[in-house]
């Protein structure tokens, strides 16, 4: 075995699944709550190795935001594991009947197996990722990047140490090095991992879907509109689009393109003053740039082109583009966006109804910032990721989407005739 073969520890994590598998909702809960418990009281270790992960990583980096943790960050980290624990087992019985020749069929909700999750600068995902996945049988296998190595390693060992207490395998909760020989070896698993689940940059999800040979739930990438209609309100829209762009700028959330109704340019530099306290760089194509210029900062103003539309900006920056009706803003969308979260501002009915069946996104929101994609925020507990494909789950991904079901059948000796 090579110094990177990571066959057995995919052979541990698929053994432990099993031991899994055995455990009452009950106990799995009471293992979750005590993990939380001991990530608040190892905030002090946990910070000193995210210090090591910061200091190789250049502050003006926008995944720096997202690698940063804070004893308020830890803390609600813990609050979601805890929250999990606490939540209702999706496990079960799903539907039973009974068919004419006596057989009775019942679908039953069960675990995955083995999870893998594939995930950059954000070692907030190691623990959130570990309790949804344990809440319902599933072990998991943790890919986790170099930026963030030490912070992962932290967390993971407080996991781990949870689990040896309650006398489970911590293969449960595998985290493998962080090189590029590991995920190649994790993309090829077949056999061992059920569901691999990559967390990231368009580059990391576009890997994962060419390279995998085990099946994949694409998530996290976001190219997020918000739409300005002719009825919209100055003053909701200027809160809506400060929140969607400035809450977090290096989610996968975060506003990436103001689409404004032609009709509402003159209202536009008041939509956007906020932004530009927050220094915000604003491309905007040749109508919006002729609205905002005197009125924004010439230095955070700049003329778009082309490539500024449908780019995930992960930046203090976003890009608006100017239409002339909520159809031509749809069609923007559709051919633009990732299919993650999309917004509308209106006061119109009609437009709402039309923005919400036509934009083809996981989430649709209307009068509403799409800051509020996230697992939490839906009451689900933490999130593993917010799907942008439409197969088996679609939009932030929690306990139900991660099991999948079987048919138990039960007879009394039927034979099927010929």
């Amino acid at each position: 075995m090579s110094e990177e073969d990571i066959t057995p520890m995919l052979q541990a994590a698929r053994m432990a699944s099993r031991q899994l598998n055995t455990m009452s909702d009950g106990r799995r809960a009471v293992l979750i709550a005590d993990v939380a418990d001991m990530l608040e009281l190892s905030i002090p270790e946990i910070l000193e190795a995210n210090k090591k992960d910061l200091a190789r990583m250049d502050a003006s980096d926008p995944k720096y935001d997202r690698l940063a943790l804070s004893a308020d960050r830890i803390k609600a980290i813990a609050a979601d594991t805890r929250h999990v624990a606490t939540l209702p087992s999706p496990l079960g019985e799903l539907e039973r009947r009974v068919l004419p020749n006596g057989l009775v069929l019942r679908k039953e909700a069960v675990p995955f197996g083995v999870i893998g999750v594939i995930y950059e600068a954000r070692p907030n995902v190691s623990a959130d990722v570990f309790s949804l996945c344990f809440k319902v049988g599933n072990a998991v296998v943790l890919k986790g990047g170099h930026d963030a190595a030490a912070s992962n390693a932290a967390i993971v060992n407080v996991i781990h140490a949870v689990l040896e207490k309650h006398g489970i395998s911590t293969a449960a909760a595998t985290l493998l090095p962080s090189t590029r020989e590991a995920t190649a070896q994790l993309l090829q698993a077949r056999g061992l991992v059920d569901l691999l689940i990559p967390r990231g940059s368009r580059q990391l999800i576009d890997r994962v879907r060419r390279d995998a040979r085990i099946p994949v739930i694409e998530t996290g990438a976001g190219v997020c509109h918000t739409f300005i209609d002719k009825t919209a309100d100055v003053s909701m829209a200027a809160a809506i689009v400060n929140n969607g762009k400035t809450r977090r700028v290096s989610v996968c959330n975060a506003l990436d393109c103001l689409l404004v109704h032609h009709a509402r340019l003159g209202d536009l530099p008041a939509i956007v003053a906020a932004l530009a306290q927050a220094e915000v760089v604003i491309w905007a194509d040749k109508a919006a740039f002729e609205a905002l210029a005197g009125h924004y900062p010439a230095d955070l103003l700049r003329p778009a082109t082309e490539r500024h539309f449908g780019t995930e900006f992960l930046d203090y920056a976003m890009s608006v583009k100017t239409v002339r009706t909520v159809e031509d803003a749809i069609e923007h969308i559709n051919i633009y966006g990732s299919g993650h979260s999309e917004a509308i501002v209106t006061a119109d009915e009609h437009s709402a109804m039309l923005f919400q069946r036509d934009v083809d996104a996981a989430c649709v929101y209307v009068n509403a910032p799409t800051s509020f994609t996230d697992g939490a925020q839906f009451g689900l507990g933490a999130e593993i990721g917010i799907s942008t494909q439409k197969l088996h789950a679609r939009g932030p991904m929690a306990l139900r989407e991660i099991t999948t079901y079987k048919w138990l059948i039960n007879g009394n000796g039927q034979i099927r005739p010929k």
